[in-house]
């Protein structure tokens, strides 16, 4: 009996591959758990043009980000800060800062856990990493300014 794996079956292959099983191990374990289905033409080609729709959709979505990543690599946000006695920032400049400052002046919504900032205690330039997925980061320019 030929299946096509639906999901990766430890042991036997991983998703999209068609093989040959025993009639016992298909029809009640593979088929009923939803780990594979029968190999018919119908399913092969209804399979394979699910992966083309899921492919075209991940290369729109990528370049949807690295649009954004664009955008979010000319801009330069300014956020201001109470000054501490010695002239140091009172605090530090937080994720959630940022990602206010953001929607404020540039009515980009970014989460704040795609933000990654960390001790940004000087009065200044600074350069701040955003995940925005699919292993693209943009280099956000915050200019730090003392209140």
């Amino acid at each position: 009996m030929k299946v096509l794996l639906i999901k990766d079956v430890k042991s036997l292959g991983k998703a999209g591959e068609i093989k040959e099983v025993k009639e016992g191990y298909g029809r009640n374990f593979l088929i009923p758990k939803g780990l594979a289905k029968l190999a018919t033409k119908e399913v092969i080609q209804a399979w394979q043009e699910e992966q083309k729709q899921k492919q075209a959709q991940l290369q729109e979505e990528i370049a949807k980000l690295n649009k954004e990543k664009e955008i979010l690599e000319d801009l330069n946000i300014s956020i201001e800060k109470k000054l501490g006695e010695n002239g140091h920032l009172y605090g530090a400049v937080t994720k959630e800062e940022i990602a206010e400052a953001l929607k404020k002046q540039a009515n980009i919504e970014i989460d704040k856990k795609k933000i990654d900032a960390k001790n940004i205690k000087e009065i200044g330039e600074h350069v701040v990493d955003v995940k925005l997925g699919h292993g693209i980061h943009a280099k956000l320019k915050i200019n730090v300014k003392g209140v």
